[in-house]
């Protein structure tokens, strides 16, 4: 018998589409869009020669983020000129359609993917697209979010519509209980070293079972952020009581309206996967025995515990582990633990939230950080910043030696002016490893804030876990 349940991305897709174009594709309906400076000035100018503008500027929103210079100056100011060019262009733009932006010097500016959702922006049941891959973060609201292209951004800037290829449908079980010491970043790095770079490509991925109860909202979006670094098209969580209280505490809107809020949550309690769903492909891990996960290559699928060891490779080869090796300057059966760093970023839309914030310094207590190193912490958000300010963290990262810096992209990669130089290995949470990511000729080991924070302190590559506790 043929199932007739529906999966809850097909939910969302179906309570979304506008017309059905074919067998695989549909006109969907995009509740938000963020915008960024740099996928949107062609598509500005694409509606300035059809003389259209934006159909729906309240269901948009920008902020500047990935050129954004972080030094902790009062007034930041873009010396690039290009870059400049970008910001002022954007300013511009969302002026004239109507468009709010979270601009360079503005208190909330922050990454995308870190303002939204803390400014209520996302809840339950939107599509919320962006020009920028990592919009698969969304999913841990229970939202379908996807990265789009240029081309694309002008067509929903003119019809807040999308024409839209259908996504296969991936379940992900993560059964087990977390163990101590293990995060989200690990968990993720552990699936995407499973089914490798590409193993969820074409799909839209939702995870289930039950580990998802020991994971915040914080991690969720960590998760789901990196899922697309197998490819994904998207990443799903279905909403539950973590969500609903993430999701009223940003939201009063719902939460002080006894109407609305019945409203809200008799709509999330539809929003999962009918018990007769037919998935296109399943995995499933057990997560009990999880370590914590660092990269050794040159993408992320290539990471092992930190009790592990680099490949051994058989004989030699210019693509894949032996490339990636040598451009590591690793050498083959080596034990990632105790590789001498020279910087540590702390940040992104992957890992620059309060929790992660609050995770470092809970590793770092009253150590310094280590001689020869340069350590940076760059919260996601100005209001991630202003709340580690509040509760102290600022103060003690500062006096533990790392730089305090204003919000941004910024060393998540090479497009503003936090750029590695060549030859330095940076322990680094953010969500990809390429070559020359953070830098021309820059190594980058991505792992979670607790082990970020202990490279810092250590010089290397460190399990956080058997570090003594260090605290005033």
């Amino acid at each position: 018998m043929a199932t007739t349940g529906k999966t809850l991305y097909r939910k969302l897709v179906d309570s979304h589409t506008v017309a059905q174009l074919d067998a695989d594709n549909v006109l969907l309906f995009a509740d938000l869009h963020l915008m960024n400076e740099y996928t949107s000035p062609q598509a500005f100018a694409g509606l300035d020669e059809r003389g259209l503008m934006t159909l729906m500027p309240g269901q948009n929103v920008s902020t500047v983020s990935h050129i954004i210079p972080t030094r902790p100056e009062a007034i930041r100011i873009i010396a690039d000129g290009p870059s400049a060019l970008q910001a002022s262009n954007l300013k511009r733009n969302c002026d004239r359609h109507g468009i709010p932006l979270f601009d360079t010097n503005d208190a909330l500016q922050g990454i995308e993917h870190v303002i939204a959702p803390e400014h209520g922006m996302v809840r339950p049941g939107m599509v919320i697209i962006c020009g920028d891959s990592h919009t698969t973060t969304y999913g841990a609201l229970g939202a379908l979010g996807f990265g789009i292209g240029t081309t694309e951004v002008e067509h929903v800037l003119a019809t807040q519509t999308l024409v839209y290829r259908l996504a296969g449908s991936m379940r992900i079980w993560l059964d087990g209980t977390i163990p101590p010491g293990t995060t989200a970043k690990d968990i993720i790095l552990m699936i995407i070293s499973r089914i490798s770079a590409q193993g969820a490509r074409g799909y839209v991925v939702e995870y289930a079972g039950s580990a998802l109860k020991g994971l915040s909202t914080e991690a969720r979006f960590t998760l789901c952020n990196m899922t697309v670094e197998a490819g994904a098209r998207g990443a799903l969580i279905a909403p539950d009581e973590v969500t609903e209280q993430y999701v009223l505490s940003k939201c009063p809107d719902i939460a002080e309206n006894p109407e609305w809020l019945a409203g809200a949550r008799e709509h999330w309690s539809t929003l999962h996967s009918d018990d007769d769903a037919a998935f296109d492909a399943e995995h499933r891990f057990d997560v009990s025995a999880v370590e914590p996960y660092v990269t050794w290559g040159t993408s992320p699928d290539q990471a092992i515990p930190i009790s592990g060891r680099t490949p051994v490779i058989e004989g030699a080869g210019e693509h894949g582990d032996a490339r990636a090796l040598r451009y590591t300057m690793l050498a083959p059966g080596a034990a990632i633990d105790g590789v001498k760093i020279d910087h540590v970023f702390i940040g992104s839309c992957t890992n620059g939230r309060i929790e992660d914030l609050r995770a470092v310094v809970d590793v770092v207590g009253d150590r310094k950080v280590a001689e020869g190193v340069r350590a940076m912490v760059v919260p996601g958000s100005g209001a991630v910043r202003e709340q580690a300010e509040r509760e102290g963290i600022a103060d003690r990262l500062i006096a533990a030696g790392f730089e305090w810096r204003k919000p941004g992209c910024s060393m998540c990669l090479a497009m503003n002016d936090d750029v590695l130089a060549p030859g330095v290995r940076c322990a680094s949470t953010t969500n990809r490893n390429f070559e020359g990511r953070q830098g021309r000729g820059a190594i980058t080991h991505l792992m979670s804030p607790a082990m970020a924070a202990a490279a810092a302190v250590t010089g290397k590559i460190t399990d956080f876990r058997k570090l003594e506790s260090h605290h005033e």
